[in-house]
């Protein structure tokens, strides 16, 4: 198809590269390596086009009101399951950490209200250990695509990144539990990605149209096998993982539209809104079977962060430089977090490619350093009385609570000068913060709002967020995307680069292109497909079909395995005609589940069967998104990316001997490629503008 030639960075450049370039292959192909999880793998990209062959035309043109009415009946359905499948499992994880932490933390101050702060340590810190080593242990021997956030993950493959495992039944499971562990040990971090995940995979599984293998083929469930249902089940999965979490819905359908969906249509926002509705009425329900004391010692659904419910929030105009202030702190610091976030995880890969016992050695030392400090820490600040209007017994001793014996210490550094109370300047602080590294305004505030139960925030919430956005794109991009950078994923951009503009598909097509004949010989089949990993292949038909070569269309990888499986040959070029529906169905061309697909490997032909033909013409797309050569790389650019395309024929300006100049993927369009063909092209002036993080800090 197409070659890619990267050059070698400069040391200057040599920290915004991924990870990977030393992984990538020299060809440019539709199969390159990422990181997925914690292990390298090969990725491809997903085509939301729909093969309009002619049994696809036959399959829609036999459709009644009864298969549409189980199309749409489904849809609704799986939404439905998606809602509450996922809510339970945020209910579960909840309550499971809410009880193993609360545990934990009782047998530890119950110790030190005895004076032995020796065994407290060694309990809290060994509990702590153990349990990061079972999260270590499964995510590291069972299911790798299930460490980290899983938000960069998903984000890829809702922009069309297909990477094995991060979606399967394993994945999910090994989700559940290991983020259960990793909560529950005192590592500083949340649900609310992990949760994500959990609903992406839920709602992948649920989408994959049955299984053979459980003998789960409904013909119901077939609707649903190909990558652009999927795709919008998996965004509403997305958007239930984040109500879960929170118990926002709202925001868990905004969260969705502004950071995950890279395609949105009004239809699906409808669609995830009603998941999300799910969640919240399951959710209401189960908290009130926890208030009447069924969830153990301290599974009371604690599911609201920040208790800042007081009615009387008041701001005057002199509280707005204080909070323009904090926005430019947190955009500040939300930045730098990235920065260094995106240096520690080089540092990660070094140690990870030791192999697994490095890593889990890694985790392991994470988890006595911060057990040491949670401890530790405390013993810096001096005891402070507990508050007169206290609503509960403080200090909490023995249970859960909010007052414990280590307190900090009273007033603020504006708190003469200000109204705001310090509760409401921590949760604009915690914007603040999330704002400058996640770069997200209305989903975020929504999601606070909902948290807090307080709308008289808003205007404050979106001041902050506001500022630390604007402050923090200065210097780098959203957390998300640097993680999706590092590991590798050839994530489309809404933007294209302006230098995008002075080239033409041309100018990045390179050779050599693959093509078949409409009449092809099974021998040349079988062996560009043993010596090539590309899974789309042009389609000519030239003499006796036609007088000079001519476009016929585009033929998948997939569906060829398909037909050398079903060995429809015959001794002579000549077309098959209708026999072929009487031997094929549309579901045989459909999108098998989750690594499922045939290999060339695995089909057996023999040397007789070399020598024979097969009509591609019945099979091929004859109607794929071609470009002239002479169209600029940015507009085709926003073509592939709108229209979620796998493959962009590239076809002559003029008559020529071939009717194809080549093929544009995915990989063609990544900045890496481009300026590895043309190293002398500026980078855009958004990037030259942005201030690099190390220089600031010299500067100051």
């Amino acid at each position: 198809m197409s070659t890619n030639s990267i050059n070698g960075a400069t040391d200057q450049e040599s920290l915004t590269l991924p990870l990977l370039t030393s992984h990538r292959s020299l060809a440019n192909s539709t199969s390159q390596v990422a990181i997925v999880g914690a292990n390298v793998c090969p990725i491809e990209s997903l085509d939301y086009e729909i093969a309009e062959n002619d049994f696809f035309k036959q399959d829609w043109r036999t459709r009644g009101k009864i298969q549409i009415f189980q199309y749409v009946f489904m849809k609704w359905s799986l939404c439905f399951l998606i809602g509450v499948i996922v809510s339970l499992i945020g209910f579960f994880n909840n309550i499971a950490v809410e009880n193993i932490a609360g545990i934990k933390f009782v047998i530890t101050s119950n110790m030190m209200l005895f004076n032995r702060y020796g065994m407290a340590f060694l309990v809290f810190s060994v509990s702590n250990l153990v349990l990061t080593l079972f999260a270590s242990i499964v995510t590291a021997f069972v299911a790798p695509a299930a460490a980290g956030s899983g938000i960069p993950e998903v984000k890829a493959y809702l922009n069309g990144v297909d990477a094995p495992g991060i979606l399967s039944l394993r994945t999910l499971f090994v989700k559940i539990i290991g983020s259960i562990s990793a909560v529950s040990s005192s590592l500083h971090i949340g649900k609310a990605g992990p949760m994500v995940h959990i609903g992406a995979c839920v709602a992948s599984l649920l989408g994959q149209g049955g299984s053979k293998k459980y003998r789960l083929t409904w013909k119901w469930l077939r609707f649903f096998k190909n990558d652009r249902d999927r795709r919008d089940l998996v965004t509403c999965g997305s958007a239930a993982g984040i109500a879960a979490a929170f118990r926002a819905p709202v925001g868990g359908v905004l969260f969705a539209l502004e950071e995950m969906a890279s395609w949105w249509r009004s239809a699906l926002l409808w669609r995830a809104f009603f998941v999300t509705a799910v969640v919240a009425i399951v959710l209401r329900a189960l908290i009130d079977l926890c208030l009447s004391g069924k969830c153990g010692l301290f599974g009371t659904g604690g599911l609201i962060m920040f208790d800042v419910y007081s009615a009387n929030v008041t701001y005057h105009l002199i509280d707005v430089p204080s909070v323009l202030l904090l926005g430019v702190i947190g955009g500040i610091l939300g930045s730098l977090y990235n920065f260094l976030l995106d240096m520690v995880l080089r540092v990660y890969n070094l140690i990870n490619e030791k192999g697994i016992f490095y890593r889990i050695f890694l985790a392991c030392s994470i988890s006595i350093f911060t057990s040491c400090l949670l401890f530790g820490l405390p013993w810096l600040a001096s005891c402070q009385p507990c508050p007169a209007d206290a609503s509960e017994a403080c200090p909490t001793i023995g249970r859960s609570g909010n007052y414990k014996k280590f307190q900090c210490q009273p007033g603020m550094l504006v708190g003469s000068e200000s109204s705001l109370n310090h509760g409401l300047y921590a949760v604009l602080g915690a914007a603040s913060f999330l704002g400058g590294s996640m770069r997200m305004t209305v989903s975020l505030c929504v999601i606070i709002l909902e948290l807090t139960n307080n709308l008289l925030l808003l205007p404050l919430i979106m001041l902050v967020l506001l500022v630390s956005k604007t402050v923090a794109d200065a210097f780098n991009g959203n957390i998300y995307d640097l993680i999706m950078k590092v590991k590798g994923f050839p994530y489309l951009e809404m933007h294209s680069e302006p230098y995008m503009r002075q080239l033409t598909v041309g100018d990045v097509v390179t050779g050599p292109l693959q093509l078949f004949h409409g009449l092809e010989k099974v021998g040349n089949i079988v062996h560009v497909l043993q010596t090539t990993t590309h899974n789309g292949f042009p389609v000519i038909d030239d003499s006796p079909l036609s007088e000079s070569p001519v476009l016929y269309g585009l033929i998948l990888r997939a569906h060829l395995i398909e037909l050398l499986k079903k060995k429809v040959f015959s001794s002579t070029p000549v077309p098959i005609g209708a026999d072929a529906f009487n031997q094929f169905s549309a579901s045989d061309f459909s999108k098998k589940g989750s690594g499922n697909g045939d290999k060339i490997e695995d089909i057996e032909i023999t040397e007789e069967e070399m020598e024979m033909y097969l009509d591609l013409h019945p099979f091929t797309n004859a109607s794929p998104y071609t470009v002239v050569e002479t169209m600029s790389l940015a507009k085709a650019r926003v073509l592939f990316r709108e229209l979620g395309l796998r493959h962009l024929l590239v076809i002559p300006k003029i008559s020529s001997r071939s009717p194809v100049v080549g093929i544009l993927t995915r990989h063609d369009f990544m900045p890496e490629h481009i300026l590895g063909l043309h190293p002398l092209l500026f980078r855009s002036r958004w990037e030259r503008l942005r201030i690099p993080l190390s220089q600031l800090f010299k500067i100051f």
